[in-house]
C-alpha cells in the first residue's frame, strides 16, 4: 500500500477534479511479485486501477489489488473500476479509504464482495486520508484544501521596509516552492502582490514545465494589467481574475481579449470578495488544491476566514527587524486563545534555509 500511496503522489495537481490514485497489483503465489502498477493520469483518466491491470495483462489473474482508493463503480468516460477488476480475475482486493462520492460511498466494495473477492479496507487510511485531504475537503465540504506558502526571516519578515524582498531565501527553497506548485491545481495571489512583483506563476523545475497550475489573482477592481506578465502569458497558462461585479467593462475585456478568465464574485458590504462564496466557487470548478503566495493582506483575510488548512513555511537565517513587512497583515486578534493553530507535520532543510510544514489543529 505505500507503494501505491508513492504511485498516486504523482497525480498530485495533475488530475482535478478526479482523486489521485496509485493501484499495485501482486501475485502473493510468485513470492509477492508486483505484476501491475498505475496511477490516476493526467486530466483524471485512465483511472490508476485501469493503468495497472493494462500492465499487468494475463498477470492480474488471482492477483491482490492494492487501491489507495475505493474503486469507483459508476459509468464515467470510461467504465466502472469495480467491473474492470472483476473482469480481471483478481482475487482479493486491499483498499486505504472509502471514497465519499455519493456515486461510489461503499458500493464500489460491495461489487467486489458480491463477485466472491474478500476485500479488506482500512490499511494506510491515514496516510490515504493525508495524500487526497483536498479531494476529499471538495467532496465533503464543496470546496478545495488551501495551502498558505510564505518565504520569512527569522523575524516573519517577507521584505524590508522598502519592499525589496529578492532573494530571502535561497536557491534550493525556491526550487522546492516550485515542487509545490507543480502538485497544486491553482496558485492565488492578490492583486498588490501582481503589482508589486509581476510574478509569472509558473513551474520552472526541469521537466515539471508542464505541471504549471491555474494562475488565479484576486483583483475587486479589476486592476491587473493587460500588458502585464500574466495577462500576456494567459493563452499558455490557465488564467483567472476574480472580481467583484460591475467591475469597468473596458478593463475585463481587454483581459479577456489576452485569454484571461474573469469571474464574478459575491462581495461583502465593504465591497471586498466573499473568501467563502470564493472558496465553494473553487469547489464548485473542481480545484482540490490551492497554493497561496499572497502578500500580508490577502493571507490575513483567508486567515480570518479560516481558510487556510495547511502552511508551507520557508524560513531563512536572516534578520530584517521590526521595521520590514510581516507575513500576515493584521487580522483583529486580541488574545492568545484566539489565534488559530496548526500542528507541525514535517521540518526539512532547503539549502541554507528550513521548510517547515502544518496543518489546521484540530484541538
Amino acid at each position: 500500500m505505500l507503494a501505491a500511496l508513492a504511485l498516486a503522489r504523482r497525480g498530485l495537481g495533475n488530475v482535478w477534479p478526479n482523486p489521485a490514485v496509485g493501484c499495485v497489483l501482486a501475485r502473493q503465489d510468485l513470492g509477492h511479485r508486483i505484476v501491475g502498477r498505475g496511477w490516476t493520469q493526467p486530466g483524471g483518466r485512465p483511472h490508476a486501477e485501469a493503468e495497472a491491470l493494462a500492465r499487468a495483462g494475463g498477470l492480474a489473474k488471482g492477483a491482490t489489488a492494492y487501491v489507495t482508493l475505493e474503486p469507483c463503480d459508476h459509468q464515467g468516460q470510461t467504465g466502472p473500476c469495480a467491473e474492470a477488476l472483476i473482469k480481471a480475475g483478481i482475487g482479493a482486493a486491499v483498499i486505504a479509504l472509502e471514497d465519499p462520492d455519493p456515486r461510489v460511498s461503499g458500493a464500489g466494495i460491495k461489487r467486489l464482495e458480491d463477485a466472491g473477492i474478500k476485500v479488506s479496507v482500512g490499511v494506510c487510511d491515514d496516510e490515504a486520508r493525508t495524500l487526497n485531504a483536498g479531494y476529499l475537503m471538495r467532496v465533503t465540504q464543496g470546496r478545495p484544501l488551501i495551502t498558505l506558502k510564505t518565504a520569512t526571516t527569522l523575524d516573519g519578515r517577507v521584505a524590508t521596509a522598502k519592499g525589496q524582498s529578492k532573494w530571502i531565501t535561497g536557491a534550493p527553497a525556491r526550487a522546492f516552492a516550485h515542487g509545490l506548485r507543480a502538485d497544486h491545481d491553482a496558485i492565488m495571489i492578490g492583486i498588490g502582490t501582481a503589482l508589486a512583483d509581476e510574478p509569472a506563476l509558473t513551474c520552472r523545475l526541469p521537466g515539471l514545465e508542464d505541471r504549471s497550475p491555474v494562475r488565479i489573482v484576486a483583483d475587486s477592481r479589476l486592476r491587473l494589467p493587460p500588458e502585464g506578465c500574466l495577462a500576456e502569458t494567459a493563452k499558455e497558462v490557465t488564467t483567472w481574475v476574480v472580481t467583484a461585479a460591475g467591475a469597468d467593462g473596458s478593463k475585463r475585456k481587454a483581459l479577456e481579449d489576452k485569454g484571461v478568465e474573469a469571474i464574478e464574485a459575491e462581495t461583502g458590504a465593504d465591497g471586498r470578495l466573499d473568501l467563502d462564496w470564493l472558496a465553494a466557487e473553487f469547489g464548485r470548478r473542481g480545484l482540490t488544491r490551492v497554493l497561496v503566495e499572497s502578500g500580508g493582506g490577502l493571507a490575513a483575510a483567508l486567515v480570518k476566514a479560516d481558510l487556510i488548512d495547511r502552511l508551507a513555511w520557508f524560513r531563512s537565517p536572516k534578520l530584517i527587524g521590526g521595521d520590514g513587512r510581516g507575513a500576515i497583515a493584521a487580522f483583529g486578534i486580541d488574545g492568545i486563545a484566539e489565534a488559530p493553530a496548526f500542528a507541525r507535520d514535517s521540518i526539512s532543510d532547503a539549502g541554507a534555509d528550513v521548510l517547515e510544514t502544518y496543518r489546521r489543529s484540530l484541538a
